[in-house]
């Protein structure tokens, strides 16, 4: 009888041995933001409260899409079964884009072979965040010294998203263009909300 997948594994202990697949982020690679208008767009968080930060606030981590579509739906797509949007909520968050000013490097979780490697599974993006607490913390860690995580959005997992460890502000160049909801937008907007059937509501 096969058992059930239960919970995902901790760390491995011979990790540090393991040969991650690597993702190399190009200098002006250019990565997408929705932030509270009320903070900038360049925030490397330490309190636990998403997927891949530190379990004991040892180091921040600044989340961003590769494309305006997965910032959206990891921003706005957190609710399983909600396919709506309100416009209240969209104004009171920014789009910035954040191209890189240097290259960097992340372990890649989201491509062919990049979990095997490491001896992870797609758990780790659905599971227990003080698992996937942990294992950022390890991977952080690894010789390789990655600049961060590539992983597959959680609702869109042909999107990629990153983590990115703690860096100094001097490695983006930040164009904020407003909210999503603003009339140069509307277009994208109207793309976005298209591709995932959402509604717009006031």
């Amino acid at each position: 009888m096969t058992s059930q997948p239960g919970e995902h594994p901790e760390p491995h202990a011979d990790l540090p041995d393991r040969s991650p697949l690597l993702y190399p982020l190009e200098k002006g690679t250019v990565l997408s933001r929705l932030h509270d208008k009320g903070f900038g767009p360049i925030y490397f968080g330490v309190k636990s409260s998403y997927r891949f930060d530190s379990p004991d606030g040892s180091f921040g981590v600044l989340y961003a899409g590769l494309d305006e579509h997965c910032a959206f739906i990891e921003t706005f797509g957190q609710f399983t079964g909600i396919r709506v949007v309100s416009q209240k909520s969209l104004a009171r968050r920014h789009l910035s884009y954040l191209t890189l000013r240097q290259p960097l490097q992340l372990i890649d979780l989201a491509n062919s072979g990049g979990l095997a490697r490491i001896g992870a599974d797609s758990r780790l993006f659905s599971g227990s965040h003080a698992i996937a607490h942990r294992w950022s913390a390890s991977l952080r860690a690894h010789p390789t010294k990655p600049a961060g995580i590539l992983y597959p959005a959680r609702h869109d997992t042909v999107r990629h998203a990153c983590g990115l460890y703690d860096l100094p502000d001097s490695a983006f160049s930040v164009n904020t263009v407003g909210s999503l909801i603003d009339p140069p937008h509307l277009l994208l907007l109207t793309r976005i909300l298209n591709t995932y059937d959402f509604g717009l509501i006031p």
